[in-house]
């Protein structure tokens, strides 16, 4: 009974944390598989350069790395997670009730959202609204009046204009920042379109996300899982069919794939940095403060992730797909990520 009463005793005093013989001597980084591999490439270079530890990074997607990172503090959870979307308030509030209370955001970048097909087969010109009605749930009755299950079976049903090609596309599952972002500016772009469900927004807006965020589930859009390179081979063993991924993903297979055009507007680097390409999104991680110090290179690995060399418009990063913040801003969002200034909570849009 002592002996237990002893453990006790010991593990309140020195709380989350395991004392220094057992404590991870590595950083614990989950999240965005859109992030997974600036934040790899960033990692092994801390290795290789550092006298600490090469982090450990698993791509578990955004909505399930924020989940991990958000249960509580301690060796046994992430320090990092990866995001290819801001957090949610519903998630900074649930980080809040979990004892996750300082949080620091960094933005590290932007990053446009590919919807691509094999070279082989044609690169198709989308615009949003054709997009909506060939991947909603319910889509308005080409008759008017009201929303019917998307009967749409190709292309050219959707617009006449696009080839008679099976509407087959692959992508993320609910938890990937991707598909968060996908909804919010392909999607939901489209279905603004239509005047009766623009106006459900201000009158009930749970319903007006679920109809403009809402993915048909009768095959036309697969699942692929978290792991956009098996998405990049399935493409390429299938010409008619399209992938959603990153534009990171893309742009290291441009051997394989090519991005279709969205409003005439193809995915590059250039069309994404000047904000001409419809579909682009900033990309972030976030730090538990509450672990800096306890874990060690917590600071020193945002050191190195925040600096020209790593973020910068020659930055290592940048050969990997990653498109820069303008200069400004990335010397603001390095200070904050130095002082490790905690975020306060995103108001909802």
């Amino acid at each position: 009974m002592k002996k237990s009463f002893l453990v006790v005793a010991l593990m309140a005093v020195v709380g989350p944390f395991a004392t220094s013989a057992l404590a991870r001597d590595y950083i614990a980084v989950v999240g965005s598989s859109t992030v997974f591999p600036f934040a790899t490439t960033v990692a092994e270079h801390f290795g290789r350069t550092t006298e600490f530890k090469t982090p450990k990074i698993e791509s578990t997607g955004s909505g399930g790395g924020l989940k991990l990172f958000c249960a509580n503090v301690g060796t046994d959870h992430p320090d990092i997670t990866n995001a290819s979307r801001r957090i949610k308030g519903s998630e900074f509030d649930r980080c809040q009730e979990n004892g996750v209370t300082d949080i620091v955001e960094v933005k590290i970048g932007y990053d446009g959202i590919a919807i691509a097909n094999t070279k082989q087969a044609t690169r198709l010109d989308l615009t949003p609204k054709d997009i909506f009605l060939a991947l909603a749930k319910n889509v308005p009755d080409p008759r008017g009046g009201k929303l019917i299950p998307n009967p749409y079976k190709t292309w050219r049903e959707v617009n006449p204009r696009l080839p008679a090609t099976k509407i087959e596309v692959l992508g993320p599952p609910p938890t990937s920042g991707t598909r968060d972002a996908f909804a919010e500016l392909a999607m939901e772009a489209g279905c603004k379109k239509f005047g009766f469900i623009k106006a459900m927004k201000k009158q009930d807006k749970k319903r007006y996300k679920a109809i403009c965020h809402g993915v048909r589930e009768d095959g036309a859009y697969v699942e692929a899982g978290e792991n956009d390179n098996l998405i990049v081979q399935k493409l390429a063993a299938n010409p008619a069919a399209l992938g959603i991924f990153g534009f990171s993903f893309l742009d290291q297979n441009t051997d394989k794939v090519q991005g279709s055009k969205i409003n005439g507007v193809a995915p590059t680097f250039e069309s994404i940095a000047s904000g001409a390409y419809p579909v682009s999104r900033s990309l972030y991680f976030y730090v538990k403060k509450a672990h800096v110090g306890e874990i060690p290179g917590i600071a020193e690995y945002v050191q190195e992730f925040t600096s020209d060399k790593a973020w910068g418009d020659e930055g290592y990063l940048a050969d990997k797909g990653l498109i820069p913040l303008p200069k400004n801003a990335r010397a603001k969002v390095a200070e904050s990520a130095r002082d490790m200034k905690p975020m306060s909570r995103p108001e909802a849009k």
